[in-house]
């Protein structure tokens, strides 16, 4: 008996089939199986599951004489199913990675229960995946399992069958069928999640709810759409013979108003001819089924209003005074927005003509985030080795709380924001100010930037549209003649960044501010960081920091983190941290790696990662320059080297001059973990040439000899840079501790030795 029977029924879905399939058998969960249910599709769907059955014995392929509807179909699969739980899964549709492992293990948490709900993200053609809203209901806080009358929010997630899994032997005994029609998944959801004596919750996005733009059966126009009043005919008719549930009907008479509102607004689902009667047969079920008890917030009572009155064209009425209601609204945003700007503008102005504060200093990081990068440890740097001068940072309110207690925090676009261009001597930031600031005479910019370049910058990027996308570089060049110093961390920056921005500023090679504290940190300082960060004692931390892939549309993970995790086994945890530009985590919402993977991207010092862990995978990032100072093992992963390359450009072959081990494959990186090469001998030769290139500066006093440079104006006696060999930076905590080779399975393919 599989754990698993995972019901697909097929109709007209030949060019999704094959991802839907293949998204279930290559589950890293086995104990499955899979009926796939050809509802007489007149295209290639039956052949495709053929294909599929006849490659794998657990795929049971199911033909129909007759095309008998989705709801039938599934009936057809149910007849087949052995499996202890029953998945349903809609034929363009996938499941997410690891899917069935992490319900599999919830189940066990939870101990078997009728029903568990898992999240979904609707998955669009432009790439963009926008999770459930109502995710918020999956929590798994709080008691497991329960009853639908002790988590009513769940009816607020979408009613649909495939988000679910069901104990067989409950379906089976309750004697639940689908009927035929549209909206056939309405009168199966709700009589299963209020006859459940058992239900959790599953916390992650198991399932990628495909928006097609054409073919829908829901966004096809057809009187077909009226078959939902027959579904909650058939929701109700379940209450009558279960009286022991009839407290529900307040809340299914306000979701059945609901859903009819949303049929009858949806553009394209009713024929032209049809809106009236569909409002007519609203009306007679609305006045059936009446029963008030359910709020309904105030937003949606006009939409109940169209069902209870049917009257089409008040309704059409009302929707247009409030369409236009809202114009209104809109345009008197905007015109108070330009007023705004234009006080601010002339406010801006006037500040200009008053005397210019040499004892002030304003300073940002990443346009407005918080408090760190170079420009954060030159704030701090200012503060202890030139008191006089009074800093201001330039922060959004949510970074506010990274700002120092000295400091003074300024929120972008207000008038004390622009007061402070307009009369600080010394501006500071890794990226270039509002192009709509003016350099005074007498005013200093300090353009820091944020690492040592492996990709393409500046000027080098007018033959790369992909990464200079927009890119107005007269604009660019007209900042650039605002910079008077620019940082450098060795000769390869220097040389880059006096070609790609150039202009008549001085360079400061004296290496990267934010690197100081590699120095000067203790191993106290690193055991406290990994408590913070909730780093299990005796572990190896392993830090995962992917950069921007220009040539992407939509920024996602490369690596399966939690079966890396799994492969390498308990004594490994990985800190994942997505780029700014990510619109998902790293991490995902797997849960299977018992808490090994911790998403650390919205921690405010990447600093602070690197001292506390022991290792950093990345693989085009510059982080890899900085990390180089700490002389920590450094591994690359350069699955897509060549593309990477095609897209943005770098200035040198990183395969060929590395930091550390690199792999070209999950599976190689993996075996480079698990056969110690991310801290062999050939590892920490290859680290040692790339400090001395890239990290001859980085010795801790970086901060202050700019400092003492531009607000001190010394230009003999500054700090004298320290050797590389004379250094000691901080040690891992694993550095001391010897680790076994792993005795894990090797990944598929077999080992793989280190790759240079």
């Amino acid at each position: 008996m599989p754990r698993f029977s995972v019901i697909v029924p097929a109709y007209k879905v030949q060019a999704y089939l094959h991802a839907c399939l293949e998204s279930v058998l290559g589950q890293s969960c086995p104990d499955l199986e899979l009926i796939a249910v050809d509802d007489c599709s007149p295209d290639a769907s039956g052949a495709i599951i053929d294909e599929f059955a006849a490659r794998d014995t657990r795929v049971r392929a199911v033909h129909l004489p007759q095309n008998v509807g989705l709801g039938h179909a599934r009936n057809a699969g149910l007849e087949h199913a052995t499996g202890d739980y029953l998945i349903f899964l809609d034929s363009d549709d996938t499941l997410t990675p690891d899917a069935l492992r992490a319900i599999a293990d919830r189940l066990k948490e939870t101990s078997e229960p009728d029903v568990l709900v898992y999240d979904y993200a609707r998955t669009y053609w432009s790439g963009e995946a926008v999770r459930n809203q109502f995710a918020a209901q999956l929590t798994e806080e709080g008691p497991a399992p329960f009853r639908l009358d002790d988590r009513p929010g769940l009816l607020k997630v979408l009613m649909v069958v495939w988000n679910k899994a069901y104990r067989r032997e409950f379906i089976e005994r309750e004697g639940f069928a689908f009927p035929p029609g549209y909206y056939e998944d309405t009168p199966w959801t709700y009589p299963v999640l209020m006859s459940a004596e058992t239900i959790a919750t599953l916390d992650r996005v198991c399932v990628h709810y495909r928006q097609r733009r054409h073919g829908s059966i829901l966004g096809t126009s057809s009187r077909k759409h009226f078959d939902i009043f027959e579904q909650y005919d058939r929701v109700f008719a379940y209450i009558d013979g279960h009286p022991e549930l009839a407290h529900w009907r307040p809340v299914l008479f306000r979701r059945m108003a609901d859903h009819f509102s949303t049929v009858f607004v949806r553009r394209g689902r009713l024929p032209r001819g049809s809106r009236a009667a569909f409002l007519r047969k609203a009306r007679a079920h609305y006045r059936r089924y009446r029963t008030p008890g359910a709020p309904v917030p105030f937003r949606t009572r006009v939409r109940h209003a169209l069902v209870r009155l049917g009257v089409h064209r008040t309704y059409r009425l009302l929707s247009l005074a409030s369409h236009l209601e809202g114009r209104a609204l809109k345009l008197t945003r905007s015109l108070l927005r330009t007023a705004r700007g234009a006080m601010l503008q002339l406010h801006y102005r006037l500040q200009l003509r008053l005397p210019l504060r040499a004892d002030r200093a304003v300073f940002s990081s990443y346009w407005g985030r918080g408090h760190g990068c170079n420009p954060g440890a030159l704030e701090s740097a200012f503060r202890s080795f030139a008191p006089h001068i009074r800093t201001a940072w330039i922060a959004h309110p949510e970074h506010h709380h990274t700002v120092p207690p000295a400091t003074r925090r300024l929120r972008p676009g207000t008038a004390a924001y622009w007061t402070a261009l307009a009369r600080s001597k010394y501006l500071v930031n890794n990226v270039n100010f509002d192009r709509r600031l003016i350099k005074r005479p007498g005013q200093i910019m300090i353009q820091t930037q944020h690492g040592t370049p492996l990709k393409r910058m500046g000027l080098d990027l007018q033959d790369r549209p992909a990464a200079a996308r927009d890119t107005d570089f007269a604009e660019l060049l007209r900042s650039v003649d605002k910079w008077d110093y620019v940082l450098s961390a060795n000769r390869h920056s220097t040389l880059v960044w006096e070609r790609v921005f150039p202009s008549s500023y001085t360079t400061l090679e004296y290496g990267l501010p934010r690197n100081d504290v590699f120095q000067r940190a203790t191993s106290a300082d690193v055991t406290r960081l990994r408590q913070s960060l909730g780093i299990p004692e005796g572990t190896v931390a392993v830090l995962y920091a992917p950069t921007y892939r220009d040539y992407r549309r939509t920024q996602r993970p490369t690596l399966d983190l939690d079966r890396v995790l799994r492969h390498l086994g308990p004594r490994f945890v990985v800190l994942a941290r997505a780029h700014h530009a990510y619109e998902t985590p790293l991490t995902g919402a797997a849960a299977s790696s018992s808490g090994r993977l911790i998403d650390v991207s919205g921690h405010p010092s990447i600093e602070s990662l690197c001292l506390a862990s022991d290792a950093l995978i990345t693989d085009y990032s510059s982080l890899m320059f900085d990390y180089a100072g700490l002389d920590r093992p450094i591994v690359i992963h350069a699955d897509d080297w060549e593309a990477y390359e095609a897209a943005r450009g770098t200035y040198f072959d990183l395969r060929a001059f590395p930091p550390g081990a690199v792999a070209r494959s999950e599976d190689e990186l993996i075996d480079i973990f698990a056969t110690e090469h991310w801290r062999g001998s050939r590892s920490t030769q290859l680290r040692a040439a790339f400090r001395e290139r890239f990290c001859p500066y980085d010795d801790g006093r970086a901060a202050k000899r700019v400092v003492r440079r531009v607000v001190l104006g010394e230009t003999a006696g500054l700090p004298p840079f320290i050797p590389l060999a004379e250094r000691q930076p901080v040690p891992s905590a694993a550095a001391a501790r010897p680790v076994a080779p792993l005795t894990t399975v090797p990944p598929p393919g077999g080992p793989v030795t280190e790759t240079l």
